[in-house]
């Protein structure tokens, strides 16, 4: 994992919980343009999943597998079901599922960084 790009991640996962509290507080659904910055989201998660696994597969951190890779793992399904979810419900719901999903990818950011650091 690269710090910058964690960084990166995380500030993109903040903007995106902020402006999805934006509408909750308004008493909106979820905008398309709302599931496009989840999808850059998710691209990041994606670019720092396969660099992780590049370091790793050349023996520059040996982390524990399971529990790293499930965090990935869960990182890269949480986003995707969030928009989905909030594709099909129409009211201000799906904002506070894209809300707690993108702090929870965020949380989970900084999670995969601790384990990838006490390796």
């Amino acid at each position: 994992m690269v710090l910058p790009l964690l960084l990166v991640l995380v500030a993109l996962c903040l903007a995106l919980a902020a402006w999805a509290l934006v509408f909750v507080v308004r008493d909106r659904a979820v905008v398309l343009r709302q599931l496009f910055g989840a999808a850059a989201v998710e691209a990041v998660l994606i670019v720092q999943a396969v660099v992780a696994g590049v370091k790793q597969a050349a023996g520059g951190h040996d982390v524990d597998g399971p529990l790293f890779w499930g965090y990935v793992a869960t990182a890269l399904v949480l986003l995707p079901i969030a928009a989905a979810w909030a594709f099909a419900e129409r009211t201000k719901w799906s904002s506070v599922v894209l809300l707690v999903a993108a702090l929870t990818v965020g949380f989970l950011t900084l999670r995969m960084w601790q384990i990838w650091e006490a390796a």
